[in-house]
């Protein structure tokens, strides 16, 4: 009992957690860094062995120190395959607020739909001590009409979406604030309605609080590229160019043609309408058509972000693709000694796509 009362003190000293805190826990600490020596030994080794990539992004879109994404689009899979496409995108989100929006893997099991998913936590448990759930969840939801969303803890404690990401924002920022809210499955015209009540919601609260995008508050959504291949993917294929080389560049060529048409350049209506078209089946949007699990985050945080643009009347976003990879495209970078590993296998017959995109 009395090591029990010393451990407590001193998580409250270091921390500043209430005892009645609510704290929301990692769920994988596998594939992402929990500790802050792991998370430390993950940015050097990203910086040893793929700064390079890193860097020659930096050169070719011309991003620099100062830029601030409003909205960024990042990987959420296991640090030794995603790598550098974290901190490429997520080094410039200078923002002291991030709303995150995440996938909902889990949403058939909870039985969720066409609702915006928040939880009630206090804190997130990160590397470098806890992260604050910022005030402006308690004032985005007073703005939300009951009907649009939908407060679940368990949905969101069994999601790694976006837990994924906030050590690398939490590593750049360590007073980061978040605000994660996940997005189920929803047809088109229900998330262009949500995202339109959403934006709305967040325009009023940045004005009562003279808040600047970019600068006080960031959107950053989560997900990964297409999951490809005919092997251990729940019995399901997902290889319609085959699982060759040749099959391997179609998949890639047809990523590319997506990312370009759809992501690229200003969000807008039309482009987030035809990112569904290529994601979603036309007579079920609970099916895929091409795998992104994020085929709901992506069209719904930059629907969010298009409609906010217009009601704050700032200027016109604009996203550069600041890398693009692939489980299986560069070298896996090591973490095995880091007692972190891999949740899934890498090969022609498994693997995963990974964008990052900012945007100013």
């Amino acid at each position: 009992m009395k090591k029990y009362c010393i451990c407590l003190a001193l998580l409250l000293l270091f921390t500043g957690l209430k005892p009645d805190g609510k704290v929301r826990k990692p769920v994988d600490p596998v594939g992402f860094a929990t500790r802050a020596w792991q998370m430390d030994s993950v940015m050097n080794r990203i910086e040893r062995l793929q700064g390079r990539r890193i860097a020659d992004s930096r050169r070719r879109t011309g991003v620099g120190k100062t830029t601030a994404w409003k909205v960024a689009i990042c990987p959420h899979d296991d640090y030794t395959y995603a790598g550098w496409l974290y901190p490429v995108v997520l080094q410039n989100v200078k923002a002291t607020t991030v709303i995150l929006v995440g996938v909902a893997h889990k949403a058939k099991k909870f039985g969720l739909e066409d609702k915006m998913v928040f939880e009630s936590y206090d804190h997130w448990q990160e590397p470098y001590g806890p992260v604050k759930v910022s005030i402006l969840r308690e004032k985005i939801l007073n703005q939300l009409p009951r009907s649009a969303y939908v407060v679940h803890d368990s949905m969101q404690q069994a999601e790694h979406s976006v837990e994924a990401l906030i050590p690398f924002l939490q590593y750049y920022n360590r007073n980061v604030e978040i605000v994660p809210v996940l997005i189920p499955y929803m047809s088109f015209d229900r998330m262009n309605a949500l995202a339109g009540t959403l934006s709305l919601a967040l325009m009023q609260v940045m004005k009562d609080l003279d808040l600047t995008w970019g600068r006080d508050v960031a959107i950053v959504i989560s997900t990964d590229a297409v999951h490809y291949g005919d092997e251990e993917w729940g019995g399901q294929n997902y290889a319609p160019y085959g699982c060759d080389s040749a099959g391997y560049k179609s998949a890639l060529a047809h990523e590319y043609e997506i990312i370009s048409g759809c992501l690229l350049g200003g969000p807008t209506v039309n482009k987030m309408r035809q990112f569904t078209v290529y994601t979603l089946q036309d007579t079920n949007f609970r099916t895929y058509k091409w795998t992104w699990c994020g085929r709901y985050s992506v069209p719904f945080g930059l629907l969010t972000a298009c409609k906010l643009e217009q009601y704050l009347r700032s200027n016109p976003l604009k996203g550069e693709l600041l890398g693009y990879g692939t489980s299986i495209m560069d070298a896996s970078l090591p973490v095995d000694d880091l007692k972190m590993g891999r949740t899934a296998p890498a090969s022609l017959h498994h693997w995963v796509g990974y964008p990052s995109i900012g945007y100013k």
